[in-house]
C-alpha cells in the first residue's frame, strides 16, 4: 500500500475515532451545501464576464437558480426571494429577446472603403479568435455586406461572389449579437438567387452553419437561397 493510501486511511480512522457516525452525516450534508452555494455564486459572477446577452442571462439564470436553493436550505429567505426574482427576469428578457426581433437594415459596402477598414482594425483580436484563417482584406474579396442596429455595426459579411457563388471570407457578428439573429437577417435580405459557399469553415463556426441550415459538401458548407 502506498503511503499516501496509508495517509488517507489513517486520517479516516481519526475521523471515526473523533467524531460520531451521526456528527459525520452533518459534516458531510454541510459540506455539500456549502459546495452548492460556491458553484452558484461562480456560475452568477462568470455570467457577468460573458459579452453575449444570451450566454449572460442563461448563465445568470442557472447560477441564481442554484444560489436559491442553497438560501432555501439554510432558511435564508430574503437571499431566496431575491435570486428567485432574478431567475423571473432572466427568463422574461430571454423570452423578450427570442420573440423580439431587432430592428436590423443591411449596406452594401465598399471592401476600400475607410468605414470597412476601421471596423475591421478595431475588431481585429476578435476576429483572430474566432478565424485565424481568414483574410478579409484579400484583392479577390468584391461583396461586403454590414449590418447596422440603429446605429451600431452587428457584424459584417465579407466575399467574392462570381457565376451566382458567394465564397464567404468572413462571417463576424460583434458579441452582443452572436444569437444568429444577424446570420439570419442576411439570409433574408441578400440578392437571390444566390449559393453561399463557406470553404474550410472553422470548427467553433461550423455549429453555426448548422443552425442556419447549410449542408457540408466536402471541404465546404454550402446554402442556396432561392428567391
Amino acid at each position: 500500500m502506498s503511503d499516501r493510501m496509508l495517509k488517507v486511511l489513517e486520517f479516516t480512522l481519526f475521523i471515526h475515532e473523533r467524531y460520531s457516525d451521526e456528527e459525520i452525516k452533518v459534516m458531510n450534508t454541510q459540506t455539500i451545501v456549502e459546495i452548492i452555494g460556491y458553484v452558484g455564486s461562480a456560475l452568477v459572477l462568470i455570467s457577468f464576464m460573458m459579452s453575449s446577452v444570451v450566454k449572460l442571462r442563461v448563465v445568470n439564470t442557472v447560477g441564481s437558480l442554484i444560489f436559491t436553493v442553497y438560501a432555501l436550505i439554510i432558511h435564508s429567505y430574503p437571499t431566496a426571494v431575491m435570486n428567485a426574482c432574478l431567475v423571473c427576469v432572466n427568463i422574461y428578457y430571454l423570452w423578450k429577446l427570442r420573440h423580439t426581433h431587432p430592428s436590423y437594415r443591411m449596406l452594401s459596402m465598399n471592401p476600400e472603403e475607410t468605414f470597412v477598414q476601421d471596423f475591421l482594425h478595431q475588431w481585429e483580436e476578435d476576429i483572430k479568435t474566432f478565424f485565424p484563417n481568414r483574410h478579409p482584406d484579400s484583392e479577390e474579396v468584391n461583396r461586403v455586406y454590414m449590418v447596422f442596429h440603429d446605429s451600431t455595426v452587428a457584424g459584417i459579411m465579407m466575399g467574392h461572389e462570381k457565376d451566382g457563388v458567394l465564397e464567404v471570407d468572413l462571417d463576424y457578428s460583434t458579441p452582443a449579437y452572436r444569437d444568429c439573429s444577424v446570420g439570419k437577417y442576411l439570409m433574408d435580405h441578400l440578392s437571390k438567387p444566390i449559393l453561399l459557399r463557406y470553404v474550410d469553415a472553422e470548427p467553433a463556426h461550423i455549429s453555426y452553419l448548422k443552425q442556419l441550415g447549410f449542408t457540408e459538401n466536402g471541404n465546404s458548407w454550402e446554402k442556396q437561397l432561392s428567391q
